[in-house]
């Protein structure tokens, strides 16, 4: 399935005029399909990939456009108001902590890949010059990355 990567990836930022986006949703399909609980085999893992690639962007877009536009000074005042409880806070710290945790438990260049992406927002093409590997390779990892995150803070917040 990591043959289509690329193509997918064009496929949408030609609907998109997106690259970043594109590559998310890209990386967030690849996720999904790679923590599917079925045991099922995909029979057609191409089509797979993209419906859910073109879901991930269609609810994306649901969410964005259903949420209401407020004024800055409107979000301001509220936000004093009607600010994250002590216990919000305390769980988004433990939160942070653990993924901090599970950043910690992967190969040097594969947390690099995707601190380098999901935070200085480097495209793949940057990452992959800035560490001296391949674009696969950073592409590899970052997906890789994402979904070691996602399988830890499940495991953490089970117990």
């Amino acid at each position: 399935m990591e043959n289509y990567y690329r193509e997918l990836v064009r496929f949408l930022n030609a609907k998109l005029g997106n690259r970043q986006v594109a590559e998310d949703a890209v990386h967030d399909a690849y996720v999904r399909v790679l923590e599917r609980a079925s045991d099922t085999p995909i029979e057609q893992p191409r089509a797979f990939l993209y419906r859910t690639a073109l879901n991930l962007v269609i609810d994306g877009h649901r969410r964005n456009v259903t949420r209401p536009v407020e004024p800055l000074e409107v979000l301001d005042s509220e936000e004093r108001f009607h600010g994250p409880s002590l216990q919000s806070s305390l769980d988004q710290a433990q939160r942070l902590d653990l993924l901090q945790r599970a950043l910690a438990e992967l190969p040097p260049l594969c947390r690099e890949s995707f601190l380098l992406r999901k935070l200085e927002g480097m495209s793949h093409p940057e990452i992959a010059e800035h560490l001296g590997i391949s674009r696969s390779l950073v592409e590899k990892h970052i997906v890789n990355a994402m979904k070691h995150c996602r399988v830890r803070m499940r495991q953490w917040e089970a117990v």
